[in-house]
């Protein structure tokens, strides 16, 4: 795991977990420091939860060694996994660098949530062996990984991903075409767009905007995703109602005013402590725990754990 920021301690907690042997690799000791304070955090959350016992606490740090060399992170390796900053001249130059030291057989994978596969491999000498594997942040809580093909992703790069994601109990899904966002990230941006511009025009508030999808969408798409609801819902109607709105919804081509506003004032939501919201000390905790609670309780059923 080469990475240790907020997804890579994720991951390697993760992959651990399924009782994987993980090299967590950070740029420094402080940083490695602070992703193991952080991992540390997650575990007792899941203690406090019941989705762990002790025994599996211990076992999933007993399986997790830190190092600051990339070099002897992937010693031995035979999958890799990269949660480095969203750059594409550092992953490019990274992807050369671990073709080079890494046997032809090892998967190269990286967790980006946007970069094409295609340039992340592009100087190295063995590109087929190159993949997206993009999970969700927090990873080891949200299932879903992406994965994501280059132009010469071999097949076994994709086949040993979804192999080994299932062993680390999450839900992959394969992108057969690179495209901006994947697939993922484009629903969820058509949803930001549309919420945008509701709020731009007046039509709603944004606790009312955030209330129709929590209350209304959020609750059933849990069980069916966006085609599946269409199934349900008969496709004549919604083939309806898609040629009379589609012509009104949104088609904006970048982000609106009052985001715009908000990003140039510094107001970046719960990391500067307002946003379209505002986000003190306790508000922050209470969403923050709502929204892990969730997941928490989402995931205990993935699993099987009966909750308390």
């Amino acid at each position: 795991m080469l990475g240790c920021g907020t997804m890579g301690h994720s991951i390697a907690l993760n992959a651990a977990w399924a009782g994987l042997s993980v090299k967590m690799q950070g740029i420094s000791d402080a940083d490695l420091e602070q992703g193991w304070t952080n991992m540390l955090k997650k575990l007792e959350v899941m203690l406090d939860n019941g989705i762990l016992s002790d025994s599996e606490a211990s076992l999933i740090q007993d399986n997790i060694k830190m190092t600051t060399s990339v070099e002897e992170a992937v010693q031995d390796a035979t999958f890799v996994i990269e949660a480095v900053p969203e750059d594409i001249k550092l992953k490019i130059e990274l992807f050369k660098h671990l073709d080079a030291l890494c046997k032809p057989d090892v998967i190269l994978a990286s967790n980006t949530s946007g970069l094409r596969p295609t340039e992340i491999a592009s100087e190295t000498a063995h590109p087929e062996r190159t993949v997206v594997t993009h999970f969700w942040n927090p990873a080891h809580l949200i299932p879903l990984v992406e994965v994501v093909r280059g132009e010469k992703t071999g097949d076994e790069a994709v086949e040993r991903s979804f192999q080994l994601l299932k062993q680390m109990k999450k839900k992959p899904i394969e992108v057969k075409k690179e495209i901006p966002g994947f697939v993922g990230n484009r629903l969820q941006y058509a949803l930001f767009r549309e919420a945008q511009y509701l709020l731009e025009e007046g039509i709603a508030s944004k606790e009312d905007i955030d209330d129709a999808v929590t209350y209304g969408i959020g609750r059933r798409l849990p069980v069916s995703g966006p085609l599946m609801t269409a199934d349900m819902g008969g496709l004549d109607v919604f083939s309806a109602i898609s040629d009379y709105l589609f012509q009104h919804l949104s088609r904006a081509e970048e982000s609106l005013p009052v985001l715009k506003k908000l990003v140039a004032e510094q107001k970046l939501g719960d990391k500067t402590g307002e946003g379209y919201y505002r986000w003190d000390e306790a508000f922050s905790r209470e969403y923050n725990r709502k929204r892990e609670a969730e997941l928490i309780r989402f995931l205990k059923k993935d699993l099987g754990i009966q909750s308390n």
